[in-house]
């Protein structure tokens, strides 16, 4: 098997709402667009994203829920944390550094898709 892309398909109440997100604040752009759903990409490794609308006429919530949180690497982060701010973006876990050395953040769509930005920084020497 040969994976030449990879897409994330998210069912949301209001496709265009998350497009706006996407694009407005983490510089995707809309490459497809059809009744009910957007696809959108980047010219970087960033993996697809495919904005589904629910469908509340067969849509069944299911006893059990899997919660789903896209998460892209980025370099920057503390300038992107700023930059996001600025803007308005809803941060839901404000930036902070693990143990580990990673840098990392949360924020959330207007349809309330988890968006988890993390840059990797090798913790101090002792």
């Amino acid at each position: 098997m040969n994976i030449v892309s990879s897409a994330v398909s998210l069912t949301v109440d209001d496709p265009a709402a998350s497009s706006r997100f996407f694009t407005s604040h983490l510089g995707f752009r809309e490459t497809l667009a059809g009744d009910g759903f957007i696809a959108l990409g980047r010219d970087d490794a960033a993996v697809d994203l495919l904005l589904v609308e629910r469908d509340a006429e067969h849509w069944r919530p299911r006893q059990e829920h899997t919660d789903a949180v896209v998460v892209f690497a980025v370099t920057g982060l503390a300038a992107e944390c700023e930059r996001l701010r600025r803007e308005g973006a809803a941060i839901t876990v404000p930036l902070r550094r693990e143990p580990w050395g990673e840098l990392t953040m949360r924020l959330s769509d207007p349809n309330g898709v988890a968006i988890q930005l993390t840059e990797w920084i090798p913790p101090p020497t002792s």
